[in-house]
């Protein structure tokens, strides 16, 4: 029967099985392949940064995996609001919407309205 050296559990790398790992490791991450695996990574790690400092969600607010899980949803709602809202706008003008009977009442009479009603007292 064979047996295969046992290995003290404390034991780390040699120098020069260290120095060899590091080389193959190195030499891996110039692939194209480990490149493209990296920024899915590097991405999904940005977010989860993002979410732990950036909106406190290394603690929860409430008591119970029910409420903790609302919480999560909830932030990640909010994220992805204020991810959207900065994007550009799209190529395409979104269709006007049809006039209110108000702004036909006031285009049949032909009296100008203003772009904003709220700019009206000012």
């Amino acid at each position: 029967m064979h047996h295969l050296p046992r290995k003290h559990p404390h034991r780390g790398l040699s120098p020069r099985e260290l120095r060899d790992l590091q080389l193959r490791v190195r030499t891996e991450q110039q692939t194209p392949e480990w490149k493209t695996r990296y920024a899915v990574r590097s991405g999904v790690e940005g977010t989860v940064n993002e979410f732990a400092h950036g909106y406190g969600m290394r603690r929860c607010r409430y008591r119970g995996q029910g409420k903790a899980h609302i919480q999560h949803v909830l932030t990640a709602i909010a994220v992805n609001i204020e991810r959207l809202s900065g994007l550009p706008p799209t190529e395409e003008a979104p269709t006007p919407r049809r006039p209110t009977a108000f702004q036909n009442y006031l285009d049949q009479r032909e009296i100008p309205r203003p772009k904003s009603w709220r700019t009206l007292g000012s």
